[in-house]
């Protein structure tokens, strides 16, 4: 940043013999390579491997020698391309990467899209099976059984698209190798109301399961993604969620994992799940874990001292303002109430919404008694210039005479300084617009380190806080964005001044809060147990990863003739569909009854469908709330997660009706009495769908 607090990006070239890669070689030596074919021309990728602990992790570089220039240039750096060499970078990574593990001899049960970007490994997929003998539709089937779909990205634009051109361009050849038209391969990715080819649609119809990243995100990505099915509420539609959780020891400080093995004992790496053991902390002494905490915090205050001086020594600036604005990072003296806030500038996340009431902010750092510190630190998309002008405000503010000191904006940020950060502040602030955060794993990394979040309850947080581990602050009901944006950050500054501050400072004799470190504590008892990654895989295998594995075994058990068998019946159903309807024979019941048998009875035209191919189905929710005892849990697909609705199947009693439909009947006692809101539904129905309403095909009464 200049010192007028504009940034500038700055691409840094890197030496692969400075890095802990190596390449892939081939059994007679040679470099190991993929070649992709993108807009008629082979492009040629090179593979490295990098080992990450146990994990190999492959990385795919388009500077070879074979390569145009302009093709040396995909894999260069990741921002400032435009559309031409964004899809270019998705073709290597999705087409390449799936022909990278094939050359490395790997064979994965399950291909997990990490986001949109690689969604052209579905084509990929396609191509093998129509090569192995199947037919386009069958080919689609058989990758989707094996693809998981996880979006990140809780705002439309946030998901790449193409135009109909660029994307018809690149993959001028696919088409007639796939056996269809190019129109039908477009098909695969077009966004209901443009016509762009869309990566997370690609991603929806090549994977049959998907999910966001908090219980709050999956809902959103529903809505979001609610026009693949259009027939569906967005509540019930397949995508689900997987709250997300972070590697602790990897991002726990290494001062606080050598305390833990000496009160904890070692085996805590591997118990990180477990919440009593976890509750031992309770009799950990206060003062002890106070210094822990303090030694982390010193650690940070002096690494963020050093990089200002850094900073304004290559940049010649005033001397004395330099010592103005380190005032407080005084590492010695560790007791100043430090708020972080750092992460990528996007504008739904606010970061200077805590600047928006000055003579209020003024105010509260101002304190001789009760010294308040804002750390800031965090970049914007080089071609996110509103996101460019927040940052350049809070640069501007931490050089004015009346904030310096006390609003300290740290320049080029990165892991070591996240690290810092995350670990050493008191206080983690997060401010996004409600429900726009996904998840919000940096608030994760400080809370594992005993620092307490004053947060918007949004992400992972409004599952994570439970009135004892940190500030929880309930997002304002505005429609008008700047009223919006005045309510939340007068409820953040009112949580501060008069929560946080406060209790930050009831020091007893021995220059501790005890309060303070209980909160701290509980922070560590609550959020490691449950947002530790291990529980996050867990979820996934048990929830996504084993039943996909097991649905693409069943699918291609009985072979080419099964899949196809699938696909068909399918079509068929799309075909038929519009002409399949409900019609009340019996009056749907106002309430459940206390005692006695529900009877319900049906009219279904089925248009040609036979009655295994659909399921007639009763279901009644609840209209009252009703309390639960234990949380819900951080995965829509495990085996204990549940909804208040009771079903109950209507099965064909063999009558036809006078207009020719099949009757179905539901003669059963109800589990559950009171007031629920009724629907009968019939939607197709074949034992290989992942998902019930996999189709997104739905009639109601």
């Amino acid at each position: 940043m200049d010192s007028d607090g504009v940034q500038h990006a700055s691409n840094i070239e890197t030496d692969p013999r400075d890095l802990p890669v190596e390449a892939v070689r081939n059994a007679d030596g040679s470099w190991m390579q993929v070649t992709v074919r993108i807009a008629g021309r082979n492009v040629v990728a090179r593979i490295w491997k990098a080992l990450v602990g146990r994990v190999s992790v492959y990385l795919l570089d388009t500077n070879c020698k074979e390569n145009a220039s302009e093709d040396r240039e995909i894999t260069h750096r990741l921002y400032g391309g435009d559309a031409a060499v964004r899809i270019r970078q998705e073709m290597i990574l999705g087409l390449g990467g799936v022909r990278a593990l094939r050359a490395l001899g790997m064979a994965p049960a399950v291909w997990h899209m990490n986001e949109g970007h690689a969604a052209f490994l579905i084509l990929e997929l396609v191509r093998e099976g129509v090569a192995a003998g199947l037919d386009f539709a069958a080919a689609l089937e058989s990758a989707a059984t094996q693809c998981v779909f996880t979006t990140h990205t809780p705002v439309a634009a946030g998901h790449d698209a193409f135009d109909v051109g660029l994307f018809t361009h690149c993959f001028q050849d696919l088409h007639t190798e796939l056996g269809v038209s190019a129109e039908r391969l477009f098909d695969l990715g077009r966004a209901p109301r443009a016509h762009v080819f869309n990566m997370t649609n690609l991603a929806l119809n090549g994977a049959r399961r998907m999910n966001g990243v908090s219980r709050i995100h999956g809902a959103v990505s529903s809505r979001l993604c609610a026009d693949h099915w259009p027939e569906i509420p967005p509540e019930q539609n397949p995508v689900g969620y997987v709250t997300n959780g972070v590697h602790v020891p990897t991002f726990l400080a290494q001062t606080w994992s050598r305390f833990f093995d000496g009160v904890l004992g070692p085996e805590w790496r591997e118990r990180l799940s477990d919440r009593d053991f976890w509750h031992s902390l309770t009799k950990v002494p206060d003062y002890d874990f106070w210094e822990t905490a303090q030694q982390v915090k010193a650690r940070m205050l002096d690494g963020v001292r050093a990089r200002l001086r850094r900073e304004y020594r290559a940049k010649d600036l005033n001397p004395a303002q330099l010592r103005r604005i380190t005032r407080l990072l005084d590492p010695e003296q560790p007791n100043v109430l430090t708020l972080g806030f750092a992460r990528r500038f996007a504008t739904y996340k606010r970061a200077s919404l805590m600047l928006r009431d000055r003579a209020r902010l003024l105010r509260l750092i101002s304190s001789e008694e009760r010294p308040v510190l804002f750390l800031f630190a965090g970049k914007a998309h080089p071609a996110d210039h509103p996101g460019q002008q927040v940052l350049r405000e809070i640069k501007q503010l931490m050089l004015t005479p009346e904030f310096a000191g006390s609003v300290v904006f740290l320049e080029d940020y990165d892991m070591q300084l996240a690290r810092w950060l995350v670990t050493g502040v008191d206080v983690w602030l997060n401010n996004p617009v409600a429900p726009l955060e996904a998840s919000g794993t940096s608030g994760i990394k400080a809370a594992v380190n005993g620092r307490l979040n004053v947060s918007i309850l949004d992400g992972w947080w409004a599952e994570g806080f439970d009135h004892n581990n940190g500030w929880g602050i309930p997002a304002a009901d505005a429609q008008d964005a700047d009223r919006r944006d005045a309510l939340d950050a007068a409820a953040m500054l009112d949580a501060i001044e008069e929560e946080v501050v406060p209790l930050y400072y009831t020091r007893n004799q021995d220059g501790y809060s005890p309060e303070w470190v209980r909160r701290c504590k509980r922070a560590m008892m609550t959020v490691i147990p449950h947002f530790n990654m291990g529980r996050v895989v867990q979820d996934y295998a048990r929830g996504v990863y084993y039943p996909a594995a097991q649905h693409h075994e069943r699918l291609m058990r009985g072979g080419a003739p099964a899949a196809r068998q699938f696909s068909g019946w399918k079509q068929r159903v799309r075909e038929r569909w519009p002409g399949v309807a409900l019609r009340r024979l019996t009056d749907t019941p106002r309430e459940l009854p206390r005692a006695g048998m529900l009877n319900v009875r049906v009219a279904a035209a089925l248009n040609g469908l036979k009655p295994d191919d659909v399921r007639v189905e009763f279901v009644a929710r609840r209209v009252l709330p009703r309390s639960r005892s234990e949380p819900p849990p951080l995965s829509s697909f495990r085996t204990d997660s549940h909804d208040d609705a009771w079903r109950a199947l209507l099965r064909p009693n063999g009558e036809i009706d006078s207009d020719g439909s099949a009757v179905y009947e539901l003669q059963a006692a109800p589990p559950n009495c009171g007031q629920f809101a009724f629907e009968i539904r019939i939607f197709p129905w074949h034992d290989m769908l992942a998902h019930p309403l996999e189709m997104g095909l739905l009639r109601r009464l």
